[in-house]
């Protein structure tokens, strides 16, 4: 009993003894949970450890978790070695830094792949203290592509029962495998029995990536014609969660008619008489039945949904009816407008077309148009406003009067509507010759001077023409109306004289006189006498010229002996000659003084004489 005492004192301590040792001669090892990376990119795995005793060689391990769950060896080392295990498949793409007593030790991975995601064990061995490991998971993400969304192009009709596919949205590339949500508007589409089905097919490519198909099955309403659908892709990233949405797509509704719009689109507002009318009819299902257009319950002609009436009058008044025929039911959809066309007829003027009156006479004139609305009227002479309303008055008549008066009815309301009368008035009385020209007029005598006389008068007056001398007047034109009349003529001045214009009708008698003065051009005269004493200052020289020319040939025909005359005794030229002519020669002392005879002989200065020639005519 005893010895089975002591041994069991022995154990105890012994057990003591280890315990001691291991709290206070021991490895610590401390690493993350997970590193997370994208596809590609650089992992960094790092083990941090501390060794009580500080021992001078202490062994680090990195081991990696296979797919099948199996533990290999990876890498490792101390403060004087480290080594790469070959032939895996980190071989050439880790290394390891970082070695101590109290220190960390870092795995880098460069270029991550898929099949990298792997749980990465760190083992250090502190020889004599002991060892132990620690543990990291290895994560490994890819952003998908942006989401691509396509609608169902044929449309979808709401009078399905089950839920029709609507559209399929497509995310390619991703890793760990996206989500696909489908919204309607800001609102997101759940899976609802015999309302909304989302199927989605998931594909791994062989790069280990995913590809997420899904189509969204919708029981459509008519409401849906105006929403707009789009996919929303969630997808994991380092450190949380991203998501990208798809473009934005409307879907073509098919639905039934359950009523119509008919609307007069053109003109704008009021129909006159004469505007094209288009009548359109829309129904508010989709597609757009065939229509049917009824006028006052006669079938029209018509395009697809438009009624084109051309060229209305007041009898196109009343109901337009258009009728929409489902193809599906066969049910008519009825729907109308009425139209009401704004009508101004002639204008009626009281008195109409002319009217005569005396001078000193009163007309009250009238114009009416009948319309569909109310009228303004508004008269107008040449152009010029006289008077406003119905009615134009004219007091104490007087040719002033008279001429064609415009009655313009319009409606103010409708812009186009208008009509338009005409009143010529003509005011009854003796002629009256407008003020012309000045009636005194000055002429040069022979000259054709024109004059024109204006009368006017009802009856048109009748203008006859005279003068004071009985002178022919020519009459050049003659210009008439119904109560005026313009004549021009030519009269040929000679002398003073007076021409007269007499304008007369049945009620009288009236002219108006010309005085024409004949004037003396003086200025003229003292020109003509200036003209005839040049003239003879031209013939003077002219004939000097010719005796020069003369003597230069009579002394060149007595130089060369060619004049019969004999040159011998002188002749007297002190003595008077009938018939000669005595010429003056001037000369000095170192000039040839020549003396001509009568036959042309040249004469010797000694001979000469006195300064004088004397030529035989």
């Amino acid at each position: 009993m005893a010895l089975r005492m002591k041994a069991s004192m022995f154990v105890g301590l012994f057990l003591l003894s280890l315990a001691w040792k291991a709290a206070w001669a021991k490895v610590q090892v401390n690493m993350e949970d997970r590193v997370e990376v994208f596809l590609g990119d650089t992992a960094q795995i790092t083990c941090m450890f501390t060794v009580s005793d500080s021992p001078d060689n202490v062994i680090i391990q990195w081991y990696m978790i296979t797919k099948t769950n199996v533990r290999l060896r990876i890498y490792y080392g101390n403060s004087t070695m480290q080594v790469v295990d070959r032939g895996g498949q980190f071989t050439d793409k880790i290394s390891v830094n970082g070695m101590g007593n109290s220190s960390e030790v870092v795995l880098t991975i460069r270029d991550v792949k898929l099949e990298d995601e792997l749980e990465f064990i760190c083992h250090v061995n502190g020889m004599s203290v002991g060892s132990k490991e620690g543990r990291t998971m290895l994560r490994v993400f890819a952003s998908p592509d942006r989401p691509i969304i396509t609608g169902e192009e044929s449309g979808i009709s709401v009078s399905n029962e089950n839920p029709s596919k609507m559209g399929s949205c497509e995310a390619k590339n991703g890793y760990p495998r996206p989500n696909i949500t489908w919204y309607r508007d800001q609102s997101s589409l759940q899976n609802t029995p015999g309302e909304v089905s989302v199927v989605t097919l998931v594909t791994k490519v062989s790069s280990g990536l995913y590809t997420v198909q899904s189509d969204l099955h919708l029981n459509v309403v008519k409401e849906d014609k105006d929403s707009f659908f789009y996919c929303e892709v969630s997808y994991l990233v380092p450190g949380g969660t991203k998501m990208t949405e798809s473009n934005k797509i409307n879907i073509t509704v098919y639905y039934p008619t359950t009523s119509l719009d008919v609307w007069v689109e053109s003109p704008k507002g009021s129909v006159k008489e004469g505007d094209t009318v288009e009548v359109h009819c829309r129904a508010d299902g989709n597609p757009q039945p065939p229509f049917t257009f009824m006028h006052n319950m006669e079938e029209l002609k018509s395009e697809p949904n438009v009624l084109v009436l051309k060229d209305v009058t007041r009898q196109s008044n009343g109901n337009i009816t258009c009728t929409a025929l489902d193809l599906d039911t066969y049910e008519e959809t009825l729907g109308q407008t009425e139209l009401f066309v704004d009508y101004l007829d002639p204008a009626v003027l009281i008195p109409k077309d002319t009217h005569v009156m005396a001078q000193g006479e009163e007309l009250m004139a009238t114009c009416n148009a009948l319309s569909s609305l109310p009228t303004h009227t508004v008269w107008f002479k040449k152009g010029k406003k006289v008077a406003e309303g119905h009615t134009l008055t004219l007091k104490d008549a007087v040719f002033d009067m008279a001429g064609t008066y415009v009655c313009v009815v319009k409606v103010p309301s409708l812009e186009g509507l208008e009509t338009t009368g005409s009143l010529r008035v003509f005011v009854q009385g003796r002629p009256e010759i407008k003020k012309s020209a000045d009636p005194v007029q000055e002429v040069s005598p022979e000259k054709t001077q024109k004059l024109s006389c204006h009368a006017r008068g009802y009856p048109t007056p009748v203008i006859t023409w005279s003068s004071s001398d009985k002178s022919q007047v020519l009459k050049l034109s003659q210009r008439e109306t119904e109560d005026e009349v313009l004549s021009v003529v030519s009269v040929k001045v000679t002398s003073d004289i007076t021409a007269y214009c007499n304008a007369s009708n049945e009620h009288g008698t009236v002219s108006v006189s010309f005085s024409l003065k004949a004037i003396v051009q003086t200025t003229s005269s003292a020109l003509s006498t200036t003209e005839g004493s040049g003239v003879v200052i031209a013939v003077i020289i002219i004939c000097i010229l010719l005796l020069a020319i003369l003597g230069s040939v009579l002394y060149f025909l007595y130089k060369k002996g060619k004049l019969p005359c004999g040159r011998s005794g002188k002749q007297d030229l002190t003595k008077p000659n009938k018939g000669g002519i005595v010429v003056e020669m001037k000369s000095d002392n170192t000039e040839e003084a020549v003396l001509l005879s009568v036959n042309g002989d040249k004469k010797p200065p000694s001979d000469q004489g006195d300064k004088y020639m004397y030529v035989q005519k």
